[in-house]
């Protein structure tokens, strides 16, 4: 059974097609979905646990899980209010992560003093519902200073937490990837680990243990190489599967099996979570 570890099903660019797309997604050995809660911001966090219960249970398609958080650039927008909205989330049985939340040095938006203040208050949140985080990370012109200040911030607000989490779309060096791993992080690749020019990054997934991997497609966006330029959806992962297969000398088989426990494992999750 494949994972998709991260998912934004919410999107609008599923509207037209949204079941269909995820019977696509069953139909490709996808068993299990996580659906991303941040919407557009704190107003639309809930959405994606709306997806999920209405499509759970539904036969011929996956099953699925939520999370919900606050994205970096509307950390302007993590008041008491989406604060308590995030908490009350984090309660419902099926959202099971935090996020995506984290550090964007590389996008104009939300400073970063506001970005790292509203990572910390989600921590908190986090913390307090014993949920794992989803962490995105990228930095200016793709230099370490984000990343920089996220060890520092998890190394201070999460790490004695054991709760771990997960390094979303993963995008960073061996060194950013150790650090992860040492913080408890499954790494999760999604579908850029597959583009031409993309062989530092898969040098690096070669290196991450299959214990610690997870993979995703981030979908709508960043459809693996064969599909780059369209809507990207759950079924693609299989192509990104493909390829961190072929990186470890495994077969897809073994890695789907292996990502499978990784991810039971972090969110704490029974072995027929698929059914």
């Amino acid at each position: 059974m494949l994972i998709d570890s991260h998912a934004h099903l919410d999107s609008p660019r599923y509207d037209e097609d949204r079941e269909q797309m995820l019977r696509r997604a069953a139909d490709a050995g996808v068993g299990v979905v996580l659906s991303i809660g941040i919407g557009e911001g704190p107003a639309e966090m809930q959405r994606g646990l709306v997806v999920c219960r209405e499509f759970n249970g539904k036969p011929g398609m996956p099953r699925l899980y939520a999370s919900a958080g606050i994205y970096p650039h509307n950390t302007p927008e993590a008041d008491e209010a989406a604060l308590a909205k995030l908490d009350n989330l984090l309660a419902q049985p099926e959202v099971i992560a935090c996020g995506e939340i984290g550090l964007d040095y590389y996008h104009e938006g939300a400073p970063h003093p506001v970005q790292k203040e509203g990572l910390i208050a989600q921590l908190l949140v986090a913390s307090q519902r014993k949920r794992p985080i989803l962490i995105h990370c990228r930095g200016t012109n793709e230099s370490a200073d984000a990343w920089e200040d996220l060890f520092e911030v998890l190394d201070e607000h999460w790490a004695a937490t054991g709760l771990g989490g997960v390094m979303h779309c993963f995008g960073g060096g061996w060194e950013q990837a150790e650090r992860s791993l040492d913080l408890g992080f499954l790494i999760s690749f999604a579908g850029n680990v597959t583009y031409q020019r993309a062989q530092p990054l898969r040098d690096v997934a070669a290196r991450v243990p299959l214990n610690c991997m997870l993979f995703e497609t981030d979908a709508p966006w960043l459809a693996p190489n064969a599909l780059r330029g369209k809507r990207n959806e759950p079924a693609f992962v299989v192509q990104t599967a493909q390829t961190l297969a072929e990186l470890h000398n495994v077969s897809p088989e073994d890695l789907a099996a292996a990502t499978s426990r990784n991810f039971r494992r972090l969110f704490n999750l029974p072995s027929g979570m698929g059914n």
